[in-house]
């Protein structure tokens, strides 16, 4: 069987073949790389038309990881797919959501638990950047927290899946009155692999990082 092996022609030819085939145009040069990312996490190259970015999205994002700011994740899955090899700046990753008051808290509140876990954040909130890859009802919160006059993030990535909720909770982070710094997928799609992919995007430079063994 033939079979291409080489890990870091695979990761040139894919990154190659999304900027092929993929219009980023209307992108800045940080949020085109998010956008690669994403779809390289994905594998669908018409995510592209259904992201929408405030302008200030990929400065703001990245002067806050760049900052050392705290990257708080709405589930483990999306905290176990940010390389923390590549944060700048030995960044803390945050997930909550197995603390051991968060089911209580949940039932108290009358939501689910990634919505919940996030009432532990605390004044990390302020200038972290908040990464929703699963949780509709985590979004939600994130904008009702906000609303009562929790610390804001520097950015927000909200993008959860799911085919209720989903695709509101990012029309209402993009609407939110407060001027929110943020990326969405609009629609039912995300993910925590899309998620974790637009952090890792942010961290570096470049489209793809080789390092020894051919990741990247």
């Amino acid at each position: 069987m033939t079979y291409l092996k080489d890990g870091a022609e695979i990761y040139r030819r894919s990154f190659a073949t999304i900027r092929e085939e993929t219009d980023l145009g209307r992108f800045d040069d940080v949020l085109a790389r998010v956008v690669v990312r994403m779809i390289h996490a994905c594998g669908m190259v018409d995510l592209a038309a259904d992201i929408e970015a405030s302008p200030g999205f990929g400065a703001a994002a990245r002067a806050a990881i760049h900052g050392g700011a705290p990257i708080l994740c709405d589930t483990n899955m999306v905290a176990a797919g940010i390389t923390r090899a590549r944060l700048p700046r030995d960044n803390d990753v945050v997930c909550t959501l197995r603390e051991p008051g968060v089911p209580q808290l949940a039932r108290e509140l009358g939501t689910t638990r990634s919505a919940a876990a996030m009432d532990l954040w605390g004044d990390r909130l302020d200038g972290a950047v908040v990464v929703i890859g699963n949780a509709p009802t985590a979004l939600f919160h994130l904008l009702e927290m906000i609303d009562a006059g929790a610390p804001r993030p520097a950015a927000v990535v909200g993008i959860p899946v799911g085919f209720v909720g989903a695709a509101e909770s990012k029309v209402a982070l993009a609407q939110h009155a407060g001027g929110l710094e943020f990326v969405v997928v609009h629609g039912r799609r995300g993910g925590s692999a899309m998620a974790s992919a637009a952090i890792n995007a942010l961290a570096q430079d470049v489209d793809v990082v080789l390092v020894p063994g051919g990741a990247a």
